[in-house]
């Protein structure tokens, strides 16, 4: 093996899972950012990824690889910036076993992060959420399963990757119902849950059976969903539900909207930005900002308090002769 494959290695083994104790998801993130820039090396040059050698992650392949992220993979600037900072990361680690490659880790580090437009969020009406919870079909048992995931997430605003992360046991109902997940950073935390929320999940675990470490949402197979399952699957629900709701025509509705529709119906509620950010398990509260920015409503209100600037219409005309004078020159 040449000398990327076994620093890859140790990277991950060492770095990662001993060092920096790194989460599961954090792993599974690098993974995947490596896994597609072996595959783009060796489709470009025609070397197989094991036979690598750092001396070919140069700055013009680590620039075509990203260029290729957005252009042929379709990823947002903001994807493209995570899958450079892994390789970031792995080049740091490079560093300090590998001093003879260092003009070239210098210049791998030296790639800047991309800028990019941040977009106001979007999230569903009450009425956008009824038309989508409404298009499942309940006869089949995927149609209650994906009802039921559909709103988990748009009343906890768990995150898909704890939605589909979810155990049988890590929902509790009766008194004080909640929902308990591990986010990022390996934070711990409960969600309570709504009345109908609690219902149809109670429903569904009934039906669902099974034992309290299994997966709370599985496949047909039971094995646990999938990140891109749940996308299609929401994907294919709001096509359903455009076609009662129209508003829904050409809206882009993934997890994640899920996750700001109830961060925004927390704020309408009037509830405050810093109990949003522990709902949502945000690190910081000024993450949670984005959903001030976004609420039309709550500008209106602000509005509302102020007292308009009494200000009369017409052209401005001098009070006096001199001063008409001086205006004129």
């Amino acid at each position: 093996m040449s000398a990327l494959a076994p620093t890859l290695q140790s990277f991950f083994t060492e770095r990662l899972a001993r060092q920096r104790q790194a989460s599961p998801r954090t792993v599974a993130s690098y993974r995947d950012t490596f896994r597609l820039l072996v595959s783009f090396v060796e489709r470009e040059t025609g070397k197989a990824p094991s036979a690598l050698g750092i001396e070919d992650l140069n700055t013009s392949v680590i620039s075509a690889f990203l260029d290729h992220l957005e252009t042929e993979r379709h990823n947002t600037p903001r994807t493209r910036n995570a899958r450079l900072g892994a390789i970031r990361s792995l080049f740091r680690y490079a560093a300090l076993r590998h001093p003879e490659h260092a003009e070239l880790i210098a210049q791998v580090l030296a790639i800047p992060q991309k800028r990019f437009a941040k977009a106001t969020v979007s999230f569903l009406t009450p009425a956008e959420l009824e038309a989508l919870l409404a298009a499942p079909d309940l006869t089949t048992w995927e149609g209650r399963r994906d009802r039921a995931l559909i709103l988990l997430g748009a009343q906890t605003g768990l995150r898909v990757s704890e939605i589909v992360g979810l155990n049988r046991g890590d929902v509790c109902l009766g008194a004080g119902a909640h929902v308990r997940c591990e986010g990022k950073g390996r934070k711990q935390r409960a969600v309570p849950l709504t009345g109908p929320t609690q219902a149809v999940l109670r429903e569904w675990t009934r039906e669902r059976g099974g034992r309290a470490e299994d997966p709370l949402f599985p496949t047909r197979t039971g094995r646990r969903l999938s990140r891109d399952a749940v996308e299609r699957r929401v994907s294919t629900h709001t096509a359903v539900a455009a076609r009662q709701q129209p508003s829904l025509h050409g809206k882009r509705v993934s997890p994640h909207v899920l996750r700001h529709s109830a961060a925004m119906s927390l704020l309408h509620a009037g509830v405050d930005t810093s109990v949003i950010a522990l709902w949502l398990g945000h690190a910081d509260i000024r993450a949670t900002s984005v959903y001030l920015h976004a609420d039309m409503t709550i500008k209106e209100r602000a509005l509302a308090l102020t007292t308009p600037a009494s200000v009369r219409p017409g052209r401005y005309r001098p009070p006096d002769t001199l001063l008409a004078f001086l205006e004129s020159l």
